[in-house]
């Protein structure tokens, strides 16, 4: 009875191998593999230099990179696929829509408050 109970123990232990990793901070090799080959692939789609692509993500693997934008390239070039530019407009457009009002001025907010009610709102403000 015993015996039972340490081998089903055991392999709920061990079942969780792959998240004990993730959460000591265990890097997975082709999990990063993965991961740089994405990062290439999408810098090449967008039209980015490699070296651009090498700078603006450091922290990954050059050789993964490299593998992903090499196989992005091979695979535009076949498919005669024009590159995707990053919609920058977009983005900006987001920004300022979210962008809240400037303050008023304090020396506007001063002048109003000395004002009577009725002549500030004569004023526009």
């Amino acid at each position: 009875m015993n015996r039972i109970v340490f081998i089903v123990s055991l392999a709920v232990l061990l079942g969780g191998c792959d998240q004990l990793k993730d959460r000591m901070g265990m890097p997975d090799p082709a999990k990063q593999e993965a991961e740089g080959k994405a990062v290439g692939a999408a810098c090449r789609n967008a039209g980015q230099g490699l070296e651009d692509c090498y700078r603006a993500n450091a922290d990954t693997g050059k050789a993964s990179v490299y593998a992903g934008w090499k196989e992005m390239n091979e695979y535009m070039t076949k498919n005669n696929m024009s590159v995707i530019p990053p919609n920058t407009a977009m983005k900006a457009a987001a920004t300022e829509s979210v962008a809240p009002s400037p303050a008023p001025d304090a020396a506007d907010a001063l002048k109003t408050a000395d004002k009577p009610r009725g002549e500030a709102a004569k004023a526009g403000h």
